[in-house]
């Protein structure tokens, strides 16, 4: 199962010692490979288990995020979006912006919660801001 392979590689990439540089010089492909090959059951494994698994666990999966039309990635994005983490929240809102196509972006913007808070974030002076501000034009 490519779920269990994939929560191992983060698990240990995301630990105390642990080296961001390794993680996004060869951690990132590996992860990126094992979500190419993920079954429906494996989608389901992560979509259940995405909330239970640490900050860092959840930063480093929606990096590898790059499927555009791939509703599965877009509903674990939405899942995590609702955090109070800003780091998580950027990458969330970065990694919709490539997701994101003509074909689901009525999910989006139907979600009223979600644009409120996209709206409040736009007029920040500041890289959420800007994430926030280029996010919604891509909607339009």
């Amino acid at each position: 199962m490519k779920y269990e392979e994939l929560d191992k590689l983060i698990t240990e990439m995301s630990g105390e010692n642990a080296s961001d540089d390794y993680w996004y010089d060869v951690g990132v492909n590996d992860a990126m490979t094992l979500l190419e090959k993920f079954s429906e059951l494996d989608w389901k494994l992560l979509s259940e288990n995405i909330m239970d698994k640490s900050l860092e666990w959840q930063k480093r999966v929606v990096y590898c995020f790059e499927e555009e039309n791939d509703a599965r990635e877009i509903s674990i994005v939405l899942s995590l979006i609702e955090t109070t983490d800003k780091e998580l929240f950027e990458m969330c809102i970065d990694s919709l912006r490539f997701l994101i196509n003509e074909k689901n972006k009525e999910y989006i913007i139907n979600n009223n919660e979600l644009m409120e808070k996209l709206i409040k974030m736009a007029s920040l002076d500041n890289m959420t801001g800007r994430i926030c501000r280029e996010f919604l034009n891509k909607l339009q």
